[in-house]
């Protein structure tokens, strides 16, 4: 099973990004037009996000974010054949901070968020950092799909870590001098043991697990930005927030994390994932303050 799947996808990564592309609009156009694949999670997502724009205005973010989502996709084809030569190319990353971060002599976690193209990060950034890099992955039920995903991530040097069972597989790292790549922004299962803050102008539930983590691990935390330059160039960008994490109050870390990413998604809007239902939990007095 897994040659039958694997064969034709290498095959596929042969072909020039060019060609790649162009197959991918056209699959934009009927994922778009006719299919209108989640499209209306979308839009009421840029609705509550951005309530100044015109109608006209957020269906033209809906249109860019549509045409990233598909060339996500199209890119981790070229993944499979792709390599540190390529990603050097095509992946800017200004490691200002990172630098700064060495200094203390502790892990780094670095906080980012479901922007487009997150597969770039894992290629892109392994190879430039001093410490190894650590990656979080959700395992694919079909068995030769993970195989193939696992290994195109994993290929330049990152670690990959299950999220199904991170705990246990961290531990051995945890000691040791590393980068762990997280994210925050996705909603959480439960919003009862959620930190909630203020996310475009409405109470909104964030995980806790990237915070906790950090001040666990009294790690250095930098938030991280990375969006698209052109198509196919990217660039990551990154925030030092601090080195002393159990400096700051609970929920501290969670709501500028929060504002982090506003602020980054009014620069770059069409490059979120904006399919997901992000607000789909309601605050209720019985989950606590909100902070910040």
């Amino acid at each position: 099973m897994y040659y039958l799947i694997f064969i034709p996808l290498y095959l596929l990564s042969l072909l020039p990004v060019r060609v790649l592309y162009f197959f991918g609009d056209a699959i934009y156009g009927v994922l778009f037009y006719i299919i209108g694949y989640r499209k209306q999670v979308v839009l009421n997502n840029l609705k509550i996000a951005f309530p100044e724009k015109s109608d006209a205005e957020r269906y033209k973010i809906a249109k860019g974010f549509y045409h990233n989502f598909i060339d996500t996709f199209m890119e981790t084809i070229k993944f499979i054949t792709w390599g540190e030569k390529e990603m050097k190319k095509r992946f800017e990353a200004d490691l200002s901070n990172f630098e700064k971060a060495y200094q203390y002599n502790k892990p780094i976690h670095l906080i980012g968020m479901h922007n487009f193209n997150w597969e770039y990060v894992n290629l892109g950034l392994c190879t430039r950092l001093k410490y190894p890099f650590l990656g979080i992955y959700m395992p694919v039920g079909n068995k030769a799909f993970d195989r193939i995903i696992y290994n195109m991530r994993s290929k330049l040097g990152t670690i990959l870590i299950p999220a199904t069972d991170f705990k246990n597989n961290y531990l051995k790292y945890a000691s040791t001098l590393h980068v762990l790549g997280t994210a925050a922004d996705q909603s959480p299962g439960n919003p009862k043991s959620a930190y909630w803050t203020n996310f475009f102008g409405r109470p909104t539930a964030f995980v806790v697990g990237p915070e906790k983590g950090a001040k666990v691990n009294d790690a250095v935390i930098l938030f991280a930005h990375f969006y698209k330059t052109k198509r196919g160039y990217y660039k990551i960008d990154t925030e030092f927030i601090t080195a002393e994490p159990n400096s700051l109050p609970q929920g501290e870390i969670t709501a500028l994390y929060a504002k982090y990413i506003e602020k980054c998604l009014r620069q770059h809007p069409s490059n979120y994932l904006w399919s997901h239902r992000r607000w789909k939990h309601e605050w209720k007095d019985e989950y606590g303050k909100v902070i910040g």
